[in-house]
């Protein structure tokens, strides 16, 4: 019998991570823009501020990974985390628009470290939760079905994404030069978001229960742990193990290079270079995660059909050739051009299958006891690469032109695929059937 997801109950776990990346989607298109436009911040500065949430990452999310593998709470390991973390963070990204609004009225130094006070907090408390909110969906799903799982998982992502732009393109589309954009409306509709998603997850996971599910999946399959026992009774990565890991580690770095440096600076791009509004600079972001919308479960499907392994390799290849024609455009065209869309698509297209098969290949290698740990390792290698890239990337816009951009992410992108094909662990293994259907039933204890 064909072993399947439990799709509903997966859905409802990827709604924290939606939550998380709508809200990111607003940070990564709205903040630069009020460094620019508010505070007149150069490229490089603000460059130097859009790192903070990933220095901040780089400390506290494998700490916090860790922590959350070993609290035993009766609503579970992660959802403490979710729910503080959710309620801290949409009280202060609520407040942030206000800041702006007023320093845009009467300008001042105090007004500009309070902004900047705000949002290190508004950081922190995001990160408290991210780990534990993608752990949670390995957690509950056994390894064989977890490339299917994290498409789901990514595809509440970008629907969480693109809510955020819908409303960007809906309330921004035109705005009035030397006229201030009030950006509190777009804040308060992602907070509530963001703590809507918490609660109907809290209300409809249980995350005790299904996780002692996974537990027993992997005590009668120890045929999948990689990891092995010591004298002392702690898990321990073989030395080939250990090498993949690294490789694998390195890909994240490197393919995150590429795409954070696109995302985090084409609202300035766009507008400087292609004369487009904030809200058609956002539409076009849209169209690339509408890219990886509808690629998500295909995707999951394809890896589970020709391993992880090729599947992020086919990604890989996709985006730098993406990133190239945009490069070769940008570098003969002053004007954005519709068919580009087409280009944004496959953009969307060649994430999905990198982010899809990425972190499962990591957890793979772990024992289910340190899951939030190895999280916590995959995104200190992806915020390492995001602490690094807005200042190069930002500094060679300010210092060379706004025509690096694509060619940056090229380098990388094909970089990314190099390491990859040194990866030689983590990668699908044959599923057997039995206690995995389980896992299809909604219902199922």
């Amino acid at each position: 019998m064909e072993h399947k997801l439990n799709y509903r109950r997966t859905m409802l776990i990827g709604l924290a991570f939606l939550s998380i990346s709508a809200f990111w989607q607003l940070y990564d298109n709205v903040i630069p823009l009020i460094l620019r436009d508010t505070f007149n911040i150069s490229d490089t500065l603000s460059g130097v501020i859009m790192a903070a949430d990933n220095v901040l990452a780089l400390f506290l999310l494998p700490f916090l990974g860790a922590i959350s593998d070993k609290v035993d709470t009766r609503i579970g390991k992660r959802m403490p985390f979710i729910l503080a973390g959710t309620a801290v963070s949409a009280v202060l990204m609520s407040v942030l628009p206000l800041i702006d609004n007023s320093y845009a009225q009467a300008a001042s130094t105090g007004k500009f470290i309070l902004f900047v006070g705000v949002l290190l907090l508004l950081l922190i408390s995001m990160a408290f939760y991210r780990s534990p909110a993608v752990a949670l969906m390995p957690d509950l799903t056994p390894k064989p079905l977890r490339s299917k799982g994290n498409a789901v998982i990514n595809l509440m992502g970008a629907l969480g994404g693109i809510f955020t732009l819908v409303f960007m393109k809906i309330l921004y589309s035109a705005v009035t030069e030397g006229v201030h954009t009030d950006y509190l409306p777009v804040f308060l509709i992602v907070a509530g978001l963001m703590v809507f998603s918490a609660i109907v997850l809290f209300l409809t996971v249980k995350e005790k229960r299904d996780n002692a599910d996974v537990i027993r999946y992997d005590s009668e399959h120890p045929e999948s742990e990689l990891a092995v026992d010591t004298d002392d009774g702690k898990k321990w990565l073989p030395q080939d193990v250990r090498k993949s890991l690294a490789f694998i580690l390195a890909s994240i770095a490197l393919w995150f290079m590429a795409y954070n440096a696109v995302t985090t600076a084409f609202s300035k791009y766009a507008t400087s270079q292609w004369g487009m509004s904030p809200g058609d600079a956002a539409f076009t972001m849209m169209i690339a995660t509408g890219g990886a919308i509808i690629s998500f479960l295909p995707v999951g499907i394809i890896s589970s059909k020709i391993g992880r392994k090729r599947t992020i390799l086919m990604g890989c290849a996709l985006l730098t050739a993406c990133f190239a024609g945009m490069a070769v455009y940008g570098f003969f065209a002053k004007s954005f051009a519709p068919w580009l869309y087409v280009l944004f698509v496959l953009v969307g297209f060649a994430w999905a299958a990198i982010n899809v098969n990425s972190l499962p290949m990591v957890v793979e290698m772990c024992s289910g006891a340190e899951l939030g740990k190895f999280t916590g390792l995959y995104y200190t290698f992806s915020m390492a690469a995001q602490v690094v890239t807005p200042i190069l990337s930002g500094a060679l816009l300010e210092h060379v032109g706004y025509g690096t951009l694509f060619p940056y992410a090229v380098v990388f992108a094909a970089a990314s695929g190099v390491t990859m094909l040194f990866v030689r662990h983590g990668d699908n293994k044959p599923q057997r059937a039995g206690v995995l259907e389980s896992f299809a039933d909604p219902d199922a204890d």
